[in-house]
């Protein structure tokens, strides 16, 4: 595709060209089936192979070990805000949250409708522009869990360092799902929506430490429960079958560029040329984020007026560069640079940006 967009949108994300060309490929007729995939019944062997398929390339590519397992859900990760804490939390335990910004705060604010919950940390001091230590997390007795939202996507912060505790972690991993890897022994459940790093929206893939599905709760609707979901094996009702079909190829290509460790390292060089691109122009360009904590999948910049913001993202607009304007609740300019943002459009992006500043510095 000769005219192919710079698309640096939040989510849903750019997903890898090839991709998109196969799924347009078996579309209308499915390996000869004469039927799309997404009109046959999900019991049937053809979707029953796609599912397999992505369950095993998730535990395989994700590097999951095999007490856990995998679950695919609707809903996104905003459903698990509160799936979690109604299956994990019972009377007399209570819910941590290290409170870095707009996502975890909607996760403890959903969690606190199904149980007893506490900020362990929050960022609201420095404006939610950095993340804590392991020794700056001050934890409850009786406490289940803590829970860690490691990429905000609009604050553009992420979680460099795991935190070291004496309670399981669970995550919120969405926007950087499948960029780096996890120490998935101190972990009980990791979810994320796949919208931002690994499909089309719709889905979130959930892993869940197998031992503690014995000790969910199980007095709440029949779709919400974990245990139901894993031993159903995610086909409890209908699933989100384009999502999960869509997830699957993703994962292929992820495998085939040469998996996490890939991913983690072309996460960290697209991430560099964005922030050398703002620390290199002179103060024209400002990241307000502490430089041990900056996003590697959302980089946030401003620049010195507003009036220049707008300049800038209708001339990038103009320019091919599509949907660099920060979240309404921040304002000035973020670029979301996920998994199959090709390198290229990364450095046209600094390109543009050096440009910008040549031709408008006061």
């Amino acid at each position: 595709m000769s005219n192919r967009q710079h698309n640096f949108s939040a989510g849903p994300c750019t997903l890898p060209l090839e991709v998109l060309e196969e799924a347009q490929a078996e579309f209308v007729d499915y390996q000869g089936a004469g039927m799309s995939l997404i009109e046959m019944s999900h019991r049937g062997k053809h979707f029953d192979d796609v599912a397999n398929e992505a369950m095993a390339l998730s535990m395989e590519v994700f590097q999951v070990p095999d007490d856990f397992s995998v679950m695919f859900i609707q809903g996104g990760a905003t459903l698990q805000f509160a799936m979690l804490a109604m299956n994990l939390l019972k009377p007399g335990l209570k819910g941590a949250y290290v409170n870095s910004g707009t996502w975890a705060k909607g996760a403890m604010a959903d969690g606190g409708q199904y149980g007893d919950v506490y900020a362990a940390w929050d960022g609201a001091d420095n404006n939610y522009t950095s993340m804590p230590t392991s020794a700056e997390i001050n934890l409850q007795d009786n406490t289940r869990y803590l829970h860690i939202t490691t990429n905000e996507t609009i604050g553009g912060i992420r979680m460099h360092e795991w935190p070291d505790v004496n309670v399981p972690l669970v995550a919120d991993m969405s926007s950087e799902y499948m960029a780096r890897p996890i120490p998935w022994e101190k972990f009980d459940l990791v979810y994320g929506g796949i919208q931002k790093n690994l499909g089309p929206a719709g889905m979130a893939v959930v892993f869940i430490r197998k031992s503690i599905l014995e000790t969910t709760n199980q007095n709440i609707g029949r779709y919400l429960r974990y245990d139901i979901q894993e031993s159903k094996g995610s086909m409890f009702n209908t699933p989100p079958v384009f999502p999960i079909y869509m997830y699957g190829k993703v994962l292929k290509w992820m495998k085939a560029q040469g998996g996490l460790a890939a991913m983690e390292a072309a996460a960290t060089e697209k991430a560099g040329i964005v922030y050398s691109a703002i620390d290199g122009s002179d103060g024209y360009y400002n990241c307000p984020v502490d430089v041990a904590c900056r996003s590697h999948m959302n980089a946030v910049f401003r620049l010195p007026t507003e009036d220049l913001e707008k300049k800038f993202i209708a001339e990038a607009t103009s320019a091919g560069f599509l949907n660099l304007k920060g979240h309404r609740s921040v304002g000035g300019c973020r670029a979301s640079i996920y998994n199959a943002m090709p390198k290229a459009s990364v450095v046209a992006l600094s390109e543009f940006m050096e440009e910008f500043k040549n031709n408008n510095a006061a």
